[in-house]
């Protein structure tokens, strides 16, 4: 099989998922357009030889819908001759974009693929889509269903997490992002997104709260304590029986931000990168998705971690760096104590605590990411990873070239 190279990656600023946030009257086209174009342009790509587009979308409804990719890949400008198909895997799609171009780049079908994903979540709210998993009576029950803030509070609960514990590791979040920022690390791959009259409309990440302490976090309630009383604790304790309550420590403070953006990374093999002049900055060594129990939900990115790591024969020691979307606090900290990762090498630039989280593109976008990061601190190998709705998890390795 052939090997799958990232020649390049880039993203938008993340903007507030608010009417008053900056990126909310640049549609999600648009969004997914910009960043194609500046692949494009930074590149010098001949967009017909890019087979296909891979686009995670979460909410792929109204503007979003209709295979947004293909749209953008003609709003874009690109050769009518690149295909484009959306793709959702909840939180993890944008990842998963970019292991379906990897795979069709290994096995021969593409010969440069874009991984990639959007959601303007300020214009198409979350959960907007419905689905039966949390509408229908019948799977709700079957499948033991429970909002994801309350799954959050089951894994602080059953692996002793606590509110100090979550606050401080959000707290260090938001220090991470902002020292990032403050240090260019992510200038290599933000690309500023420009409003209908081409000014710039956002150049930074601004659901970003560097002024945020234990102090400020204390004063904010439990978000998702009322669901639970509402009987989805009861729920999750037939599911868990030995909880004898769950402890709800999660709010809006420690758990991802609600925002807007898209970002897109190129994989191709290494006869087309010498064709058309790149230079590849990382290979993909492994891709897994896995499926984990539905009603904790969130700690699919720990079983998927360890089952990449197994097919490629590798331990967790084995990785220098790791990148866990930050979906809430106790996800992050559950994946650190299983697998007895230090702090130092998980998240090191912040996460989506700070920064947000546009739900079809924080995979593409983590992984570029982790390619500038692994290129500024000379390291070797990164293992990125998601938690997924449903029980899910996605991961991916990549490897500098």
């Amino acid at each position: 099989m052939a090997e799958a190279y990232i020649y390049d990656a880039v993203r938008t600023p993340r903007g507030r998922g608010k009417a008053s946030g900056s990126l909310h009257s640049i549609t999600s086209l648009e969004l997914a357009t910009q960043v194609l174009q500046a692949l494009r342009d930074r590149n010098d790509l001949d967009t017909s030889l890019v087979d296909d587009v891979i686009m995670g979308c979460v909410t792929p409804i109204g503007e979003q819908g209709s295979d947004i990719a293909r749209t953008a890949v003609l709003h874009a400008g690109y050769a009518q001759t690149t295909a484009g198909v959306q793709v959702d895997r909840f939180c993890a799609s944008g990842l998963e974009a970019c292991n379906m171009a990897a795979a069709k780049v290994m096995t021969g079908e593409a010969d440069i693929a874009i991984g990639s994903g959007v959601e303007a979540m300020s214009r198409v709210p979350i959960g907007s889509n419905g689905g039966a998993w949390q509408t229908d009576p019948a799977a709700a029950v079957s499948c033991g269903f429970v909002p994801q803030g309350v799954s959050a509070d089951i894994i602080a609960t059953k692996y002793g997490f606590s509110r100090d514990d979550v606050d401080a590791y959000s707290v260090e979040s938001q220090k991470r992002a902002d020292k990032a920022w403050k240090e260019g690390r992510f200038s290599k791959s933000i690309v500023p997104t420009r409003d209908q009259m081409g000014g710039i409309a956002l150049d930074h990440d601004e659901h970003m709260r560097p002024e945020t302490t234990m102090q400020s976090l204390g004063g904010l309630n439990p978000s998702f304590q009322m669901m639970g009383e509402m009987g989805f604790d009861a729920v999750a304790m037939q599911r868990y029986p030995e909880l004898e309550r769950i402890n709800h420590v999660h709010h809006a403070g420690n758990s991802s931000g609600i925002v807007d953006g898209a970002g897109a990374v190129l994989i191709g093999n290494k006869h087309m990168g010498e064709v058309m002049g790149l230079k590849p900055r990382a290979r993909i060594k492994g891709f897994a998705s896995i499926g984990s129990e539905p009603t904790i939900m969130l700690t699919g990115p720990t079983d998927v971690s360890q089952k990449v790591l197994r097919k490629l024969g590798m331990e967790p020691g084995d990785i220098d760096l790791y990148e866990l979307n930050e979906a809430f606090a106790a996800v992050v900290l559950r994946m650190m104590q299983a697998m007895n990762i230090p702090h130092d090498k998980m998240n090191v630039n912040g996460g989506a605590i700070a920064m947000g989280h546009p739900l079809g593109a924080t995979g593409a976008m983590l992984v570029g990411t982790m390619v500038d990061e692994l290129e500024r601190a000379d390291k070797e190998t990164a293992l990125i990873t998601l938690c997924v709705g449903g029980g899910m998890g996605t991961a991916t390795v990549i490897e500098r070239v």
